[in-house]
């Protein structure tokens, strides 16, 4: 209903009006309903009109204000109602700020916690790609409350929703929230994200058919299955990162060339190296590790610049 986006010449959501589509899906099919809310003035419109759920999304999260003012709205609108107060409320969802930022979204989830009405953290990573380390120290600072998986916004693409759900049984999870469109292509936001019904249909039978159990002598244990998640990460980071510098010598080679420079500078090698020892001592790596890696690296990028 109202979806914050970076431009404004995008789809901004249907409003309130929509509010009503969704007491409609209430009755008709008596299923919980849900919406995302970034004001006080949404969260009371929410709640007057009976939604079930509410939830804040990561651009909102990043506002610790506006976090804290719609607990407060959530808190007057259900002292104030008899018909669809606080207590109609079924729940509250926090989605991970777009930073990594764990004592953020710790600090949102102690804010929501204030209105009285049960709280589950949503995981949906940080620019489209997982942020394994802070809901890990989320997860380990809060196993009270619920945490859901949010593969739709952790990937950007609907090709990656079912190998990211795997990591809903693997990290002890709590569950998921799954972006679904009939017609992703014509969807009026987010259409690269969205698996259709049957797709999702598929990974509900894949998942109930092949899911572990506690016993499974076979199942990794959670928390090297978190660890492991962390380091994977880091390595994706790694390896992307030295693409980057990759691509940044093949440009510096094309200027060497263009302007006579040979590829080898010796003396640049040299300032390189000991800077790197340097900081990397401050990290704790010893010296003949950083030189060892230095030198593979540089080896590709004379090759890169030749």
């Amino acid at each position: 209903m109202w979806k914050p986006r970076s431009r404004p010449d995008t789809f901004q959501g249907a409003g309130e009006q929509a509010l009503a589509w969704l007491q409609e899906v209430q009755t008709a099919y008596g299923v919980p309903v849900a919406t995302e809310v970034a004001t006080a003035e949404h969260a009371q419109a929410a709640m007057r009109a009976g939604m079930d759920y509410l939830w804040i999304g990561a651009r909102t999260s990043a506002n610790p204000i506006a976090v804290q003012a719609i607990a407060d709205a959530i808190i007057a609108e259900g002292q104030k109602s008899e018909d669809r107060s606080l207590h109609s409320l079924k729940g509250l969802f926090i989605k991970n700020p777009v930073n990594a930022d764990a004592e953020l979204w710790l600090g949102n989830i102690a804010r929501l916690a204030q209105t009285g009405a049960p709280v589950a953290a949503i995981h949906r990573g940080c620019n489209h790609r997982p942020c394994w380390a802070m809901a890990h120290t989320v997860r380990s600072a809060r196993p009270d409350i619920p945490m859901l998986l949010d593969p739709s916004h952790m990937s950007g693409e609907a090709a990656q929703v079912p190998v990211l759900l795997r990591h809903v049984e693997e990290l002890g999870l709590d569950g998921a929230m799954i972006e679904v469109h009939a017609h992703p292509e014509d969807a009026l936001s987010d259409a690269a994200q969205q698996i259709r019904p049957e797709d999702l249909r598929h990974w509900l039978t894949d998942r109930s058919t092949h899911r572990p159990t506690r016993t499974d002598r076979n199942a990794e244990p959670v928390e090297l299955n978190w660890l492991r998640a962390e380091i994977d990460e880091l390595d994706d980071r790694l390896w992307e990162t030295i693409a980057a510098r990759m691509e940044v010598s093949g440009r510096i080679g094309a200027w060497k060339r263009a302007h006579g420079v040979a590829a080898l500078q010796p003396e640049r090698y040299q300032a390189i190296k000991e800077r790197l020892q340097e900081n990397g001592g401050k990290l704790g790596l010893p010296d003949t590790f950083i030189e060892t890696i230095w030198n593979t690296i540089h080896e590709e990028s004379l090759r890169k610049q030749a």
